[in-house]
């Protein structure tokens, strides 16, 4: 397909779409808010379900977390995005360890790997935090990262979840205020993670940056 073909096929399904948004009326927040509540116990489930599942690959974990917040509102849907955040770490976590580096390394980019690997090296649960700070870093990429390195699953999972609440708590209560029905003193709260999460950032980048050069070394030497 030419470049020009390609131009009018894109257009033309740019119409399509505009045209069945105009017929077909599309739900507000707060009427996809109403539908997970009606289904119960189900929705938490299986957005829990699909979630940890989903993010073990390399999909942004942040659509996610806006779901939670517009499906679950910010109490339930803050703890079921931390679960989930949790568990996909762990089964990530457990593939790159158990499966190894060749089955990995095609989920990584060379200089992510190394980058993270140089972080970790002596620094433990204080290290994965101040990586989990930073939003650059694709949340699988560092999993598999760190079931490639010498890093206890300990340490990898606690500093997994004390540093992805800041950002993760945010954004689940942006998706809970799309619905019209957050407080503002939950609004408040967004901002005050919002805020947390952005010093540990400047905290994190301004320490000393670790010798990357060296690290692929460990990292090739692992599994």
């Amino acid at each position: 397909m030419s470049g020009r073909a390609a131009v009018i096929v894109a257009i033309g399904v740019l119409g399509v779409l505009v045209a069945a948004g105009s017929i077909v009326p599309i739900p507000s927040p707060a009427e996809v808010r109403g539908w997970a509540s009606a289904a119960g116990w189900a929705t938490p489930v299986l957005f829990l379900a699909v979630y940890s599942v989903c993010t073990v690959a390399p999909i942004p974990r942040t659509v996610f977390n806006l779901s939670a917040g517009l499906l679950l509102g910010e109490v339930v849907g803050v703890a079921v995005a931390m679960l989930a955040t949790a568990l996909a770490a762990w089964f990530a976590f457990a593939l790159a360890r158990g499966l190894g580096r060749r089955w990995a390394e095609a989920h990584l980019e060379r200089d992510a790997a190394r980058a993270v690997n140089a972080r970790l090296t002596g620094g433990g649960l204080a290290g994965v935090i101040s990586l989990r700070l930073i939003p650059m870093i694709p949340f699988a990429a560092m999993n598999y990262c760190c079931g490639l390195s010498a890093i206890r699953f300990r340490p990898f999972l606690v500093g997994t979840v004390i540093g992805s609440l800041p950002g993760t708590a945010a954004v689940v209560i942006l998706g809970d205020a799309l619905t019209g029905t957050t407080p503002p003193a939950l609004l408040a709260v967004y901002a005050g993670l919002a805020l947390v999460g952005g010093i540990g950032l400047y905290v994190v980048l301004r320490v000393r940056k670790p010798d990357t050069k060296a690290a692929p070394e460990r990292l090739s030497s692992i599994g």
